[in-house]
C-alpha cells in the first residue's frame, strides 16, 4: 500500500531540505516496507547542463553497495560447497601465502589488509586491466594491522573476493552477478554499465554555486568491479533491501543472511552504533538494527538500509558529495516508522504441539531464574521471563531421542536434552549443560 499523501509530502520535504542545505545537484530516495516500495521521489537536477530534472528512475553509481552483491556471491559459493569462510585466500588464488588472511576476515573488514590497490590509482584513475595485472600488485600490499585487531575498511579485500567468485564459478565476476543475482531478483535497473536515464556525476565549488563534472568511469572496470562499480536506482535498491530482509531462498538461504547480519567486527568502538557482519554494514538506531551499505564514487553517494525485523528500509542516491547518505536513509525510514507504523501480525489459532512435548511446556527454573518454554508456529521455543521485550525467543530444532539444537537466539548452537520419568513426562531438562527444573534448586 503506498504511503499516505501526508507522509509522502513529508518524505519529499526531507529530500528537498537535504538537497538545498548541502547544495547537492540531485537527491533521490525511496522507502520499502515488507517487500513493497511504498514511496519514491527525487529533487534537483540529474544533468545540470541540460536542466534535466532528477526522478526516481534515474540511475546513479552505487559504489560500495556493490560489496553486498559480492558478499552474497561468496555466500552462494559457500552454499555450493566450493569454499568455507575460514579458508585462506591463497587456497583459492595464486597470491602470497598468509595464514591469517581468511575469507571471513576479508568480508568483515577485519583482515588488516591495506585499504586500496598499491599505487596511486585514485589520482590517476588507472586501474589494473586484467586479473594478472591485479595479482602482480598484491605482493606489494601491506598488512597495516594485525588480523582481527580492529575493523579496517579494505576495497582491496573485496576486489580479491570478486576474483575468488570468478575463479570458482568459471565466469567473469560481472556475468556471475548478473546471472545469479540481478536477473533472478528482477533488478532490471541495476547494471555494471550506465543505462539511461542516468544522473551525471558532480562536485560543487565550495565558495560558489558552480558545478564541476566528475569522471563517470562508465566503462566496465573488470578486475576491480567487485568493490564498487554497479549502477542502480532507488527503486531497485529498495527491492535489494527487501531481499536482505527476507531473501528469496532460490538465490540465498535465509540461514546465510542470518550469518551475514551477525556482528563480526565493531566499526565504531566509541558508540557501538556501527558494526560489520559478513559483508554487510550493521547500523544501530535506538532499538532497531539496520543492515545494508554505504557507497561512494567520484561525484556520487549512495546508501541502502533495512531493518530485518519488520522489513522497513530506505535507499538514497546523490550526484554530489556533501551529505551523509546513511543519515538520510535513516531519517526516511524512521519518519515512516513513526508516521506509518506497521500493523501487528494477527494472532491465529494453530495445531497443538506434539504429544511428547506437551509436558515440556511451561515454566522452568535454572540458576534461580525462570524460563518459559512454548510451542509456537510449529517449533519449540524458550525465553527468560525477565528478558527485555525486544529480545527474541530462542528456537530449537529436533535431533533425536529427546535432544534438540538451539538454532536461534539465546545459547545458539547449544544442545537441549529432555529427561523423562517412567510414564514419559518431562521432569528435567539440560540446556547448554545447565539443569532446568520445575522448582528452584541450589547448585549441587
Amino acid at each position: 500500500m503506498p504511503a499516505p499523501e501526508e507522509l509522502a509530502a513529508e518524505l519529499q520535504a526531507i529530500l528537498a531540505k537535504t538537497q538545498s542545505e548541502h547544495r547537492i545537484p540531485s537527491v533521490a530516495g525511496a522507502v520499502v516496507r515488507k517487500g513493497e516500495v511504498v514511496w519514491a521521489g527525487a529533487v534537483g537536477v540529474a544533468d545540470a547542463e541540460q536542466d534535466e530534472a532528477a526522478t526516481a528512475e534515474h540511475q546513479y553509481r552505487i559504489g560500495s553497495i556493490t560489496k553486498t552483491f559480492t558478499a552474497v556471491s561468496v555466500m552462494q559459493q559457500r552454499a555450493e560447497g566450493k569454499l568455507d569462510l575460514e579458508d585462506r585466500l591463497d587456497a583459492h588464488l595464486d597470491v602470497p601465502a598468509r595464514g591469517d588472511l581468511t575469507l571471513r576476515r576479508m568480508l568483515s573488514h577485519g583482515s588488516g589488509l591495506q585499504r586500496e590497490i598499491p599505487g596511486d590509482v585514485w589520482e590517476t584513475l588507472e586501474f589494473p586491466k586484467s586479473t594478472d595485472e591485479l595479482m602482480a600488485t598484491v605482493a606489494e600490499a601491506e598488512a597495516v594491522l594485525a588480523p582481527g585487531e580492529r575493523w579496517h575498511y579494505s576495497n582491496l579485500a573485496f576486489i580479491l573476493l570478486g576474483e575468488v567468485v570468478a575463479k570458482l564459478s568459471g565466469m567473469p565476476y560481472e556475468d556471475y552477478v548478473e546471472q545469479r543475482i540481478l536477473q533472478p531478483l528482477g533488478l532490471a535497473r541495476t547494471s555494471f554499465s550506465p543505462e539511461p536515464p542516468t544522473a551525471v556525476a558532480y562536485s560543487v565549488d565550495p565558495y560558489s554555486d558552480v558545478t564541476h563534472r566528475e569522471p563517470m568511469l562508465v566503462e566496465r572496470q573488470g578486475s576491480i568491479a567487485a568493490a564498487g562499480h554497479l549502477w542502480s536506482t532507488v527503486g531497485d535498491l529498495c527491492r535489494w533491501a527487501a531481499f536482505l530482509a527476507e531473501p528469496n531462498p532460490e538465490v540465498l538461504a535465509p540461514e546465510s543472511l542470518d550469518l551475514m547480519t551477525s556482528v563480526q567486527t565493531m566499526a565504531d568502538p566509541y558508540r557501538w552504533s556501527l558494526a560489520w557482519g559478513v559483508g554487510l554494514m550493521l547500523v544501530r538506531k535506538d532499538d532497531h538494527i539496520y543492515c545494508g551499505h554505504d557507497g561512494g564514487m567520484p561525484g556520487y553517494l549512495a546508501n541502502v538500509l533495512v531493518d530485518r525485523e519488520d522489513g522497513l528500509g530506505a535507499a538514497v542516491l546523490l550526484n554530489g558529495a556533501n551529505a551523509s547518505p546513511s543519515e538520510l536513509s535513516l531519517e526516511l525510514a524512521e519518519t515512516t516508522r513513526k508516521r506509518y507504523p506497521p500493523e501487528p501480525k494477527a494472532w491465529r489459532p494453530a495445531a497443538p504441539p506434539p504429544e511428547e512435548l506437551a509436558s515440556a511446556l511451561g515454566r522452568w527454573w535454572s540458576e534461580g531464574s525462570q524460563f518459559v518454554f512454548r510451542w509456537h508456529e510449529g517449533r519449540l521455543e524458550a525465553r527468560w521471563v525477565e528478558a527485555p521485550s525486544w529480545q527474541p525467543w530462542a528456537q530449537f530444532e529436533p535431533l533425536e531421542a529427546d535432544r534438540f539444537r538451539t538454532v536461534f537466539g539465546r545459547e545458539r548452537g547449544e544442545l537441549l536434552r529432555l529427561v523423562r520419568d517412567a510414564d514419559g513426562t518431562v521432569t528435567r531438562m539440560y540446556w547448554a549443560t545447565y539443569p532446568m527444573t520445575r522448582a528452584p534448586e541450589v547448585f549441587g
